[in-house]
């Protein structure tokens, strides 16, 4: 399954998301991945003093005051083999520059499933886009998804929300009040 040496396949999340960080960590063990995570620049400093080597990294971009590129080249100095992925629910053509110029590999939205970033961090470097999953997520799922995630970190404040996503605020409460598209 991989050309890692000794079948290692030690992979390092970081997020400040809990929930997320929990589950993505418990889908990667099960496709085989030695985990370590953390929510923070501090944390991250903590793991890699631990003098873990790792193949794989997932950093999240945005990690709550702090900026996940610093943990990218963090990783990347410390670490320069490691592969590592960029995960953001904002995403935008800059960032996606500043992450790849930072020493990541790929750089992918949120949300993503489990398959995709285990594509994206094995990918062979003779073939630049990781294969398409076999049943991805539909479009209107992802719109709904990202909808209500920034809702979220909006306090559930509709305004507030709708000015961020650029829409009348009478749209976002139509969408809001729907089921989410099914998968």
């Amino acid at each position: 399954m991989n050309d890692v040496p000794g079948g290692q396949l030690n992979l390092l999340i970081i997020d400040d998301d809990a929930v997320f960080l929990k589950r993505l960590a418990l889908s990667m063990e099960k496709r085989g991945f030695s985990v370590s995570m953390a929510e923070n620049i501090a944390q991250l400093k903590n793991v890699l003093d631990q003098e873990i080597t790792f193949n794989y990294a997932v950093v999240d971009l945005k990690l709550a005051q702090e900026n996940g590129l610093q943990a990218v080249q963090i990783i990347g100095e410390k670490q320069p083999q490691c592969r590592i992925v960029v995960l953001t629910a904002f995403g935008n053509i800059a960032s996606a520059v500043s992450a790849i110029k930072a020493g990541a590999v790929d750089y992918l939205s949120k949300p993503i499933s489990a398959e995709g970033i285990e594509n994206a961090l094995l990918a062979k470097g003779d073939m630049p886009l990781p294969p398409p999953p076999e049943n991805p997520m539909p479009a209107d799922r992802v719109k709904w998804e990202h909808i209500w995630r920034v809702y979220e970190q909006c306090g559930h404040n509709v305004s507030e929300t709708a000015r961020r996503l650029g829409m009348h605020r009478r749209t976002l409460q139509r969408i809001l009040s729907k089921h989410a598209p099914h998968e």
